[in-house]
């Protein structure tokens, strides 16, 4: 699983199959618990989002994908563009969408055409028109220089192979001042080579997570200011891992970290 291109092949594909519906599992604890309908709500629920906030999307949008909830630290204003990244079949760019009225824009990037199909379907039927989707990579985002005020995104950043780029992009695209919030899975301590090397560990967004020095320090380094980790919990002693239990072990040091940062003004 070094190679980039393998790496970005076998998340695209598993994804595309989560989109269609032939798999129920990807990043977050849906890999071990189902994604859509009751289990979908409480995923949602068990991650931080409110019932009424689970209400007030489509729930094809939900697809139990993400560990924690960007948009509670955001501070998103009306108005506000607000790009989403790994945007998959639309949770987060919807419930955005509420947040920046009629008056604001939410741009959603994914690289799985499939999730970008559905999410544009689910917008589709409940007629939002402040959301757009668009296929593309976190890497290289079709979007332009110093358009953005607040990114978000939920458990998608670990499974790029080159997450200094992605917070590279993310500069590039926020204007000054801008905010960055993210929810992620970073590692307190290495985890095991077998699973380091899984394939299934590496979609579930396991194998890909970063040490959560080295995520903080990533983004600093793409020139983000005042990093903080605003929330944090434990995630591999989470009853989602159902019967998965050698991944509940080798997860123990997997946490779910909400970062905010800034770029200089």
């Amino acid at each position: 699983m070094s190679d980039v291109r393998d790496i970005r092949t076998v998340v695209r594909e598993k994804y595309g199959e989560i989109a269609k519906g032939t798999s129920g599992c990807g990043c977050g604890p849906s890999c071990c618990s189902g994604s859509e309908g009751e289990a979908g709500r409480k995923i949602g629920e068990f991650i931080g989002y409110s019932a009424q906030e689970l209400a007030e999307i489509p729930a094809e949008a939900n697809l139990g994908l993400g560990c924690g909830n960007p948009l509670a630290h955001a501070a998103v204003m009306p108005g506000d563009v607000v790009l989403d990244l790994g945007s998959g079949a639309g949770m987060d760019a919807f419930l955005a969408a509420h947040e920046v009225g009629p008056t604001g824009r939410v741009i959603g990037v994914d690289m799985t055409a499939e999730m970008v199909e559905r999410a544009r379907e689910n917008a589709r039927k409940v007629g939002v028109s402040n959301v757009e989707f668009r296929l593309g990579e976190i890497e290289h985002l079709p979007v332009a220089d110093a358009s953005v005020d607040v990114i978000i995104s939920n458990c998608v950043i670990n499974l790029s192979p080159d997450k200094e780029a992605v917070f590279a992009e993310a500069l590039r695209v926020l204007k000054p001042g801008g905010r960055l919030v993210v929810s992620d899975l970073v590692l307190t301590a290495p985890i095991p080579d077998d699973v380091r090397h899984s394939v299934e560990a590496y979609v579930g967004c396991v194998a890909g997570a970063a040490m959560r020095d080295e995520y903080l320090w990533m983004i600093g380094a793409a020139g983000f200011r005042d990093i903080q980790v605003v929330e944090e919990r434990s995630y591999g002693d989470a009853d989602v891992f159902g019967g998965y239990e050698w991944l509940r072990q080798a997860t123990k040091s997997v946490v779910s970290a909400k970062v905010r940062a800034v770029k200089p003004g």
